[in-house]
């Protein structure tokens, strides 16, 4: 039989699909993907808060550089990506395939309230052992915090000597500055990142002062009460053009105001609150009761914790903050919206209470109340005695080595708000009036899509019917 002759119609439509395809490919006509500046010279990593998360992260990072230890845990480091098809065979470590730095290319520094160098602040935490901090003692002396910005109103339970004065807010912002821009000298360091790895501050909600980045600047002068330190860390970062991650549930960048400077200065920014272990869990477990449409009418979430962030969430307002950070996964999930009969009437509760014998070892009890065919109903109990700095630390690094790619992304960078890296928090940041994904596999999803995309790299829909033509 002859070959019909396609219309003019059908080939025009066929070119639109190629064309659709291409730009959702990230692909030009050549096949390449987006420009990726290289990984040259140090990478500086600038650490508000010298406690038990970027003690471990750094002493961890230290280990592996002296072949000691393996980054468990890390993506970055010893996670794969599959390019194509499942019969291609392709599957690249992710430090392979994106020009991250190399752990040898970091060097650290921080700010905190109390005096103590990385290795007597690691000793204190008490979280890694004496044996493996000696073997990295000489790096972990080496650092020294710097004079932090520090508001007791915002941190109650803590208090230390190592604090910054200034006339006003603004004039700490530009302490910070020239923190930054000393370091960024002395360190030799051709690139920079900041990440928030100090306490939780007390909760706020967005007021006029955060709408745009004038009114912010004019409110800092003001010393306004609105402002916690978190943001003035934020904003001098900023100011610098450092990316900024933020690791707890603070508000910080989460502004109008500030996602304002970050896409007016091309710098990436994320956060909120690093997903370590009972988040972790419920991002897990809640995708999997939705896929088989079980219903839920109740989770109960205790914690106990007894290091220094369990002492400083044992003030109600630093709960609230972690409080509502802890609360918002499930919503999002379940959508009650879509499925009132199944998730439109939960009853949520979240408790953190602070038991100081516990230490950094944190225990996640939770009891869910589930319901089956014909409603009948079925529980599932999950304690979690986990780690709460070996979970965190981690994290810190694949989000200083993807934000640092970010940065030298210019496609990235533009964006501001770095979505695709959702999969490390608790409560990530999206577009103005955009939901949050929550779902751990579809977090996982987006960010190893976002870098196929950078790449020109074909995305991957697991839809799988090609193989069956």
């Amino acid at each position: 039989m002859a070959k019909l002759k396609k219309s003019p119609a059908r080939r025009v439509n066929e070119l639109k699909k190629a064309l659709v395809e291409v730009k959702l490919s990230g692909r030009d006509n050549s096949g390449a993907g987006y420009t990726i500046e290289p990984a040259k010279g140090k990478l500086g990593v600038m650490i508000p808060g010298m406690g038990a998360v970027a003690t471990t992260f750094v002493a961890g990072v230290e280990a592996v550089r002296k072949g000691i230890a393996h980054p468990i845990g890390s993506l970055t480091q010893m996670g794969t990506i599959r390019l194509g098809k499942r019969t291609d065979g392709r599957s690249p470590k992710i430090k392979d395939f994106v020009p991250l730095a190399g752990l040898d290319d970091l060097v650290f520094t921080g700010w905190d309230i109390f005096e103590d160098n990385m290795y007597a602040a690691a000793r204190n935490a008490g979280v890694l052992e004496r044996d493996l901090l000696d073997k990295v003692k000489g790096r972990l002396s080496a650092i020294t915090p710097m004079k932090a910005v520090f508001d007791h109103e915002y941190v109650k339970k803590i208090n230390g000597p190592n604090v910054k004065k200034g006339k006003n807010k603004m004039d700490l912002a530009e302490q910070l500055r020239q923190d930054i821009r000393d370091f960024k000298k002395s360190s030799r360091a051709s690139r920079l990142v900041t990440i928030w790895c100090a306490s939780t501050e007390s909760f706020i909600k967005p007021k006029p002062i955060h709408q745009t980045v004038k009114s912010l600047e004019k409110a800092m002068y003001k010393n306004d009460k609105n402002i916690p330190p978190s943001m003035i860390y934020a904003y001098a970062s900023l100011m610098e053009g450092v990316p900024f991650a933020n690791g707890a549930p603070n508000l910080t960048v989460d502004i109008p105001a500030m996602l304002e400077l970050a896409r007016e200065r091309e710098v990436p920014i994320c956060g909120k609150d690093f997903k370590t272990g009972q988040t972790l869990l419920k991002t897990v477990l809640a995708p999997a009761f939705k896929a088989r449409l079980l219903g839920l009418s109740g989770w109960y979430s205790t914690n106990i914790l007894g290091n220094r962030d369990g002492e400083v969430l044992d003030d109600p307002g630093s709960f609230k903050t972690k409080e509502e950070s802890k609360l918002g996964a499930l919503e999002h999930i379940l959508q009650p919206a879509l499925y009132p009969e199944l998730y439109g009437n939960i009853f949520h509760k979240v408790r953190i209470n602070y038991y100081p014998p516990r230490g950094d070892n944190k225990e996640g009890w939770d009891n869910i109340d589930i319901f089956g065919w014909l409603g009948y109903p079925m529980q599932i109990k999950v304690d979690f005695l986990c780690r709460d700095s070996i979970l965190a630390a981690p994290i810190v690094l694949d989000l200083v080595l993807f934000m640092d790619l970010a940065q030298r992304t210019p496609e990235l960078r533009r964006l501001g708000i770095q979505e695709w890296l959702s999969f490390y928090l608790k409560s990530p940041m999206t577009a103005p009036g955009l939901y949050p994904e929550h779902d751990l596999f579809i977090q996982l999803m987006k960010l190893k899509n976002t870098l196929r995309y950078l790449k020109g790299e074909e995305l991957i829909t697991h839809l799988g019917l090609e193989y069956y033509d």
